[in-house]
């Protein structure tokens, strides 16, 4: 049987500990795989930055993009590579590039979800371009923003409607402290959405290919806390609701990799953040809930180079559009909006494939999460971002944490919970 190797490219930024882990596990696996008429092997290997030929041919087989979100030459470079040399990428560099906040919340009030009511208002003052004054004066009209809060009903957040970090947002309780936040929201377009009050529980769902992992997310602590250990407050109920409203998310954008936030309230479920293709992959975030991201980025890669998996060109958006145009209830409606994401990430192939060829990786990243080697990886990472006189307390935090996962769920097989 002939032998081949797949390349598995990583294009990264600041990034240093989930590469260094997912190569080290990656490695200690020495994986050949049996598949059609070949062996297959792997290779992986960090995209550098420099100048490209437009044709010139590309090696990778799967690249796992950290970068191109924000940075225009390896966007660039990613979309020649789809476009002319079949490259499968997570994620769409298009939706990546096109797809903001606020359009995802229009996208998904259109299939039903119960995004919370949202304004949009006019910026509170604007960079000098050329016609802006004639068009202002002939056109915007002025409004009374206290009338948008009294519509919304207090409390209300006002963001900026693309997103970025939790840069920007503040709560408002009344008239005044909107008409504060507005004021100082500068040049940015913004948001004003109606909080969900009466929410008992606040999930971070991160989605990766169809592996789901349902975070306990306390967004009011630092961001070291933030990615909460289980508390098992999340039911197998909410897990299958969350799951369907994720991976919609997911597909209907053509995001491999993403993360929903999702509020459960007495009134059902709350999506109020999930344009978030790219998410946070620190262990210093991510801490106990760590390993499991490398495991199934591991998974997800391996499965796409293997089967030589397709780039989806186009996102097929009519679908999703016939199903919410039905009329039927919500459920019924999610429940086919998630048949099509299955389908579309190929769930039973991708978890028949795993249990076949990638059996050992649970207990190859349990032994790997234990050892020098991954505590040095997550020191330096605790070092980049931490002043010096911390970075031995974090680095302890961090890991006491990851070996909790291990005592916990570090023998677990199963690929999708």
């Amino acid at each position: 049987m002939p032998s081949s190797t797949r390349a598995i490219g990583l294009s990264l930024g600041a990034d240093l500990c989930w590469p260094s882990c997912f190569e080290k596990i990656l490695e200690r696996l020495d994986l050949t795989i049996a598949h059609g008429d070949e062996q297959i092997r792997f290779e992986t290997e960090r995209i550098t930055i420099e100048p490209f030929d437009l044709r010139q041919p590309c090696r990778y087989d799967v690249v796992l993009d950290r970068l191109t979100h924000w940075y225009h030459p390896s966007r660039e470079w990613i979309k020649k590579a789809v476009v002319l040399n079949d490259l499968y990428v997570l994620n769409n560099p298009w939706t990546l590039q096109s797809m903001e906040k606020h359009t995802s919340y229009c996208a998904m009030m259109r299939l039903g979800m119960q995004v919370p009511e949202t304004w949009m208002v006019p910026p509170k003052s604007y960079e000098p371009i050329a016609d802006l004054q004639p068009t202002l004066e002939r056109y915007a009209q002025m409004f009374d923003l206290g009338e948008v809060g009294r519509a919304l009903g207090y409390p209300v957040f006002m963001k900026p409607y693309a997103g970025g970090g939790w840069v920007g947002i503040s709560k408002a309780d009344d008239e005044e402290s909107l008409k504060a936040a507005y004021e100082d929201s500068g040049v940015k377009l913004m948001h004003v959405q109606r909080a969900v009050a009466d929410y008992d529980l606040f999930t971070r769902c991160v989605g990766l290919g169809p592996q789901i992992r349902y975070v306990e997310y306390a967004p009011d602590e630092p961001l070291h806390d933030r990615y909460s250990p289980p508390q098992g407050l999340i039911t197998a109920e909410d897990r299958r609701l969350l799951r369907a409203h994720t991976l919609t998310i997911n597909s209907f954008f053509g995001w491999d990799f993403n993360s929903a936030e999702v509020l459960r309230s007495p009134d059902g479920y709350f999506p109020i953040d999930f344009a978030n293709a790219c998410p946070d992959s620190q262990v210093t975030s991510l801490h106990y809930h760590f390993p499991w991201l490398v495991k199934a980025k591991i998974r997800w890669a391996v499965f796409c180079a293997v089967t030589k998996r397709r780039f989806r060109h186009d996102l097929g958006w009519d679908r999703y559009f016939a199903i919410a145009d039905d009329d039927r209830p919500f459920a019924d409606k999610l429940t086919d909006y998630a048949a099509i994401a299955d389908e579309h990430f190929e769930t039973e192939r991708f978890v028949e494939f795993c249990d076949d060829h990638l059996a050992a990786l649970d207990e190859v990243a349990y032994e790997f999460f234990a050892t020098d080697e991954a505590k040095d990886i997550v020191a330096t990472k605790v070092r980049a971002l931490y002043p010096e006189h911390e970075v031995d307390d974090f680095t302890d935090l961090f890991w006491s944490r990851i070996q909790a996962w291990r005592e916990a769920e570090g023998q677990n097989t199963a690929v999708i919970e």
